[in-house]
């Protein structure tokens, strides 16, 4: 198995290249999906943060309020660090099983999409991080026209996310996604030349 994590910041095009991957053969282990996944009604991590942090975060069917708990934490790094000491242990878990049950296939090309990668598991042994990357004011643009934010919002946004040089430096490849999406697939398809389980080399090699 080959175990690759893919990050970016906010509306660098991350989930168009792990869509080409996928349609390439690749299997995406999705963190976001991970989160709310362990942050289920009645789970185990709902049930901490809401100890944590009180229960006006909770709806009354169980459900994590994301709405309160991003206003409980947003802006306050103690409060966002308490909140991340309870479910990033959960994803970090999951995600070990996710790619356990990949593993299966000995020549599977497994892509974790993870957009807190620098923030949280830079460390972890990675064959390859690539990185997709548009520059600040792209990104911004996106999420204004796109996406309908407003230029405060946006703002906030790419302000709350570590910058790009920090992502960039752990980068082993680089997915421009600043211009048009046929110039994003084929980079993304060249990646793939390198992973795909017929060419890849041997350990040998």
């Amino acid at each position: 198995m080959t175990l690759i994590a893919l990050t970016g910041g906010i509306a660098a095009g991350k989930s168009t290249i792990a869509r080409r991957l996928a349609e390439h053969g690749a299997v995406i282990v999705d963190a976001d999906q991970i989160v709310r996944d362990v942050q289920s009604p009645g789970s185990p991590v709902v049930t901490a943060i809401a100890t944590e942090f009180g229960d006006a975060v909770v709806t009354e069917d169980g459900a994590l309020d994301r709405a309160a708990l991003a206003e409980r934490v947003f802006g306050d790094q103690e409060a966002l660090a308490r909140l991340n000491a309870i479910v990033h242990p959960a994803v970090r878990e999951e995600s070990a099983r996710r790619f356990a049950a990949a593993s299966v296939d000995p020549g599977a090309v497994v892509v974790y999409d993870v957009p807190l990668l620098v923030e949280a598991r830079a460390d972890d042994p990675w064959e390859l991080i690539v990185v997709a990357h548009a520059p600040a004011e792209v990104r911004r643009r996106r999420m204004i026209e796109l996406r309908g934010m407003t230029p405060e919002a946006a703002d906030a946004r790419l302000a709350a996310q570590v910058d790009d040089d920090r992502r960039l430096a752990i980068a082993d490849v680089v997915i421009d996604t600043a211009g048009e999406l046929s110039h994003t697939v084929a980079q993304v398809d060249a990646l793939w030349e390198r992973l795909r389980p017929d060419t890849a080399p041997s350990p040998e090699d």
